[in-house]
């Protein structure tokens, strides 16, 4: 139970990855503020990044702009200017004029008040005369812009005009209840000719408005059309949506860009569909425009301010233009001079015509051009998030932080192209903030993860070897600690014990404190030349030091290594024998056996306490080998195996064919003498070995002579004198018939 309850709370690559994503959705279902916020922006930058877009032929601007009012005086303008605007384009065969514009109050520049006072004057004078009252009156009525304008917007039958809703109390805090229904009236004609509900719950959360600010009554009387201009930005300021209703006093209502359409398109049906999680979509006729619960229209802009075409209205005024330029085309007329036209934030600037903003709207329906959110891309957001999430699992699990780091971005990179490519060329909005963080984040808990682990790993590791092995090794095996994992691995390796001579009669011989300092000083002296060729100290066992090589590193020439370790220290050896001859000190004498073959090697033990080491019978062969220099008098002996891997190198000298005690398979030793580098010159070799050819073809006396002159070249080998003695043994009791020449041990 405490093991599943301490397995369950271990961290772990997979359970980091788990917990980002499982935060990461939670926050694209909760629609954290600043990660919305930040995929807003990036939104923005994959229109920036798409470019500019051309739009339709159908849609033109008529600007009040800076050469317009030089020419026409300062806005705003008689209403006969814009009566003959309206007039021009009829003339020019517009299908439909939109206006950005609001007439709310009576034109400023009429001068039917002067009239109506003149006569007044005049009848006070008693100049009342027929003819007088006539003429006053006829040009009181020409004065009267506003009738002009009703008659030109009237007349053209194709206007739509611009109005904007009060959404809050403080805006509408100045009307009354009479004005409030004076905009009932002047809308009246302009909603929606249809509301469907899927279901019985359906409900449409669209903007509400609690009054608005209309044209002036004999406008809205004669007007084909009415749309709002409203707009209504996001957080950060800058328009992405177009919100296509909002209701008023029991009705739908359109924008103007809708109303405009309507007119273009002669009043094709016009109904929006609700169901219980909102607005599904809005009809225009037999187009279905996509659109968010609330009614908003994500708006699929083409391109900076100027994308659409602009003319001056002094040019229209003055006649300027070639006609076909309008013709069965959609007018919007409004501001876009400094100082008196609205400014928007869009994807593309700052300093954005809102004008344009209708332009678009218009646009993107007509031409079926939509960015879509559709109902499922919230689905897919969260399956991209826990895709990626767990992808980076495998991907970073098994690699170095640097690697890790180049896997991430590459995969991010990855997935950015592939959310602009379905953007530019499907116009979908799949989120790429929340699966760009989650890969970051589970990026950074992993490598921390990571970091934490494998330092703790390695600190580890120090505390193991740091008495086994060369700073310089373990900083390798550091590199990769896995190869540390507790059990083993089957590897060729070599193995080197060692082991003193008669140690028991030695220490009787001094007290605690010498014995210690003795072998102290040798065990010290021994274990520098292990750590000089690389090899692992795997343990002391009293006087005895057991060395491999090839692990826990790969050593190719882990045989070689085990050699000239065992040279070395032969030679430290006889450095230690002369200063402690001279110190008055007890001499040690050393064997070394070397064997060389597969061996299990891996951390053994448990998982709370384990030893490097290695196991098997070739380790154990190494052991015997050693405690074979007694029977021939020598300091090292190698097995066949090692002397395959070392001959070119090593100087040797075929001792015997052996059968070790508890072992079936004979194997041949080596006497280990020095390097072949021609230094030393080892006369008795040669001789010693044509005696053990002809000890092997049972040929004894001449065997004898063989072994005898070596003594005479090398008067202490005891591996002559053995053989002199084997010879004289065979040669009175004979062997058996297919004698192999195999000499077996009856002892460690």
């Amino acid at each position: 139970m405490k093991n599943t309850i301490r397995r369950l709370f271990t961290v772990s690559p997979f359970k980091i990855a788990f917990l980002v994503v499982v935060v990461m959705v939670s926050s694209s279902y909760l629609k954290v503020p600043f990660l919305s916020f930040m995929e807003l922006k990036a939104l923005d930058l994959r229109f920036i990044s798409r470019g500019v877009m051309e739009p339709g032929p159908e849609t033109v601007i008529v600007a009040i702009d800076e050469k317009s009012l030089s020419e026409l005086g300062r806005w705003p303008w008689k209403r006969t200017v814009i009566a003959d605007i309206i007039d021009r384009l009829d003339e020019y065969g517009v299908k439909a004029i939109g206006f950005d514009i609001v007439f709310a109050e009576p034109d400023v520049h009429a001068s039917r008040d002067i009239l109506e006072e003149v006569m007044r004057e005049f009848q006070h004078m008693g100049l009342d005369d027929a003819r007088i009252q006539e003429l006053v009156e006829r040009r009181m009525e020409e004065a009267d812009t506003d009738v002009a304008l009703a008659r030109a917007v009237e007349d053209a039958a194709k206007v739509t005009l611009g109005y904007f809703f009060y959404t809050s109390e403080r805006e509408a805090a100045h009307l009354d209840e009479q004005a409030v229904e004076r905009t009932a009236r002047n809308l009246a004609g302009s909603q929606y000719q249809a509301i469907r509900a899927t279901s019985e719950g359906a409900y449409a959360p669209i903007v509400t408005a609690l009054a608005a600010a209309t044209n002036i009554d004999m406008l809205s009387e004669v007007a084909e059309n009415s749309g709002y201009f409203n707009a209504f930005p996001d957080v950060d300021g800058t328009n992405r949506w177009s919100p296509l209703a909002i209701g008023f006093n029991g009705d739908v209502y359109p924008s103007l860009a809708l109303a405009t359409l309507c007119v273009y398109r002669d009043w094709p049906l016009l109904g929006m569909l609700v169901s219980e999680t909102g607005v599904e979509e809005i009809v225009f006729g037999e187009t279905p425009i996509p659109v968010d619960r609330h009614g908003r229209m994500l708006i699929n802009y083409r391109g900076p301010g100027g994308t659409f075409p602009h003319y001056s209205a002094s040019d229209i005024v003055n006649d300027r233009l070639d006609p076909e330029i309008f013709k069965d085309k959609i007018v919007l007329m409004g501001a876009t001079a400094t100082g008196i036209y609205d400014l928007r934030v869009t994807p593309f600037s700052t300093v954005y015509p809102g004008i344009e903003i209708h332009a678009t709207v218009i646009d993107n329906i007509l031409h079926e051009d939509f960015v879509e959110r559709p109902p499922w891309a919230f689905l897919a957001d969260l399956l991209t998030i826990a895709l990626l999430g767990f992808l980076m699992v495998p991907l970073l699990s098994k690699v170095r932080a640097a690697t890790g780091l180049a896997v991430t971005f590459g995969l991010l990179i990855a997935y950015v192209l592939i959310n602009r490519f379905v953007f530019t060329n499907y116009s979908l909005w799949l989120n790429v903030v929340y699966p760009v963080i989650t890969v970051l984040l589970v990026y950074i808990g992993i490598t921390l993860y990571k970091y934490i682990t494998e330092e703790r790993e390695k600190k580890k590791i120090r505390g193991a070897f740091q008495y086994y092995l060369t700073a310089s090794v373990i900083n390798e095996m550091l590199k990769d600690p896995s190869k540390l994992k507790l059990g083993g691995d089957k590897k060729d390796l070599t193995v080197l014990f060692s082991d003193i001579r008669g140690f028991t009669t030695i220490s009787e011989s001094l007290t605690p404190e010498e014995l210690v300092h003795l072998l102290n000083e040798y065990l010290t002296a021994m274990t520098d030349k292990v750590f000089e060729h690389e090899g692992l100290l795997d343990k002391y066992m009293g006087d005895a030091i057991m060395a491999v090589f090839g692990a826990p590193l790969d050593q190719p020439d882990h045989a070689l290594r085990a050699c000239r370790t065992a040279l070395d220290m032969m030679s430290e050896l006889r450095k230690l024998q002369n200063k402690w001859s001279a110190e008055g000190r007890p001499v040690l004498n050393i064997g070394i056996g070397v064997n060389t073959g597969d061996m299990v090697v891996g951390n053994m033990g448990s998982e709370m306490r384990f030893d490097y080491t290695v196991m098997g019978d070739n380790v154990n062969l190494g052991s015997r080998l050693e405690g074979i220099n007694k029977e021939y008098g020598t300091n090292i002996v190698i097995s066949e195996f090692t002397y395959e891997q070392v001959k070119d190198v090593m100087l040797c000298r075929e001792l015997d064919q052996v059968q070790v005690k508890g072992k079936n398979l004979p194997v041949r030793i080596y006497e280990l003498l020095e390097f072949h580098d021609g230094k030393k010159d080892f006369p008795h070799v040669p001789v010693f070995e044509e005696g053990l050819n002809l000890y092997r073809r049972c040929q004894w006396d001449e065997a004898v002579a063989c072994f005898k002159k070596v003594l005479e070249i090398r008067p202490d080998d005891r591996a002559a004198a053995v053989y002199i003695e084997r010879c004289e043994a065979l040669r009175d009791n004979p062997p058996e018939p297919g004698w192999d020449g195999v000499f077996r041990m009856t002892r460690k």
